[in-house]
């Protein structure tokens, strides 16, 4: 397939905070589009004011995919995210509209501008098992440094407190005696994407980031947590070791105060923000960044159309 009868993909992408929502929404009701969620917090129900999730506005004037299609329990491989978002972006292009992919997620973003082919390959549970056995004696972090021994590439890119995903990398390096980041080959990506990221300056970002996270506690954030606890999901659930979840499940048993879970989740978040230049980089030749402003998405629009008009 040559690269002028791809299909367009907008992809938007940019740390925590940076202000994908709002521009995103805008743009697509600008390009008759539709958006699919490349984040993976928001796919799941009942978890809305830690994630951040588009508002109930947002998501009515413009159809969103891929948000509250699972429950805190459900687990959704990557592999399942790249067979639903295809399955979204091709049914978005066959009623004759404009799909985009709008995210934080790094790994769910690549998996589709880059076509990777991740490879088949059952659950050992066995071997899971033991692995989580023996990152329950040496903790989250002593078992993601065996990571990082074993593929320092792979570990750069997880996020040291998400046991579930070490321990998947781990089963896949024992399973196949492969690095877990050498089995994603990448493919040629089946859509022309036009990609634009949105950047402000640290200050400004970690000050945003503080605003959100206030506003989340006054918007319930504890009682959300204490809600889904009650709704009997277990506290030790990788979901619920989310930023803004963990901290406040600490803070609801008691082993830490209001005031330092709070200050947790400010730390936490802004150690992710950095985590995410990883997979979006300012040098990134396929990015065209965009610095935030009141006309970003004028701005945004015009690029678009002028990339979709073969303009540049």
């Amino acid at each position: 397939m040559t690269e002028h009868k791809k299909k367009p993909l907008i992809v938007i992408v940019g740390p925590t905070a940076v202000g994908k929502t709002s521009v995103s929404v805008d743009l697509a009701k600008r390009l008759n589009g539709e958006i699919v969620s490349a984040d993976s917090r928001l796919l799941y129900r009942g978890m809305d004011i830690g994630t951040a999730k588009p508002s109930k506005d947002e998501q009515a004037g413009v159809p969103h995919h891929l948000i509250d299609v699972a429950n805190p329990n459900e687990r959704w491989s990557l592999a399942i995210y790249q067979r639903e978002a295809y399955r979204i972006i091709n049914d978005i292009h066959a009623r004759d509209k404009m799909p985009f992919l709008v995210g934080g997620t790094g790994q769910y973003i690549r998996s589709i501008i880059e076509g990777w082919h991740i490879p088949p390959l059952r659950p050992d549970y066995a071997l899971r098992e033991a692995l989580n056995a023996w990152a329950d004696r040496i903790g989250a972090e002593g078992i993601y440094e065996g990571l990082r021994l074993l593929d320092p590439e792979a570990a750069q890119k997880i996020d040291y407190r998400n046991q579930r995903r070490t321990v998947r990398a781990l089963e896949v390096i024992f399973k196949t005696g492969q690095r877990f980041s050498d089995l994603r080959r990448k493919q040629e990506c089946t859509y022309q994407p036009i990609i634009l990221g949105i950047e402000r300056s640290r200050e400004e970002l970690y000050e945003r980031v503080d605003q959100r996270i206030e506003i989340m506690l006054n918007d319930g954030l504890v009682e959300e947590v204490q809600g889904l606890l009650d709704a009997g999901y277990s506290p030790n659930l990788s979901t619920m070791s989310a930023i803004g979840y963990g901290e406040i499940i600490q803070y609801l048993v008691r082993e830490i105060s209001y005031e330092d879970a709070v200050t947790l989740i400010k730390r936490n978040t802004r150690n992710f923000v950095r985590r995410q230049t990883n997979w979006f980089k300012p040098d990134d030749p396929r990015i065209q960044w965009f610095d935030a402003s009141p006309d970003l998405a004028v701005k945004m629009e015009s690029f678009i159309r002028r990339r979709l008009n073969n303009e540049e």
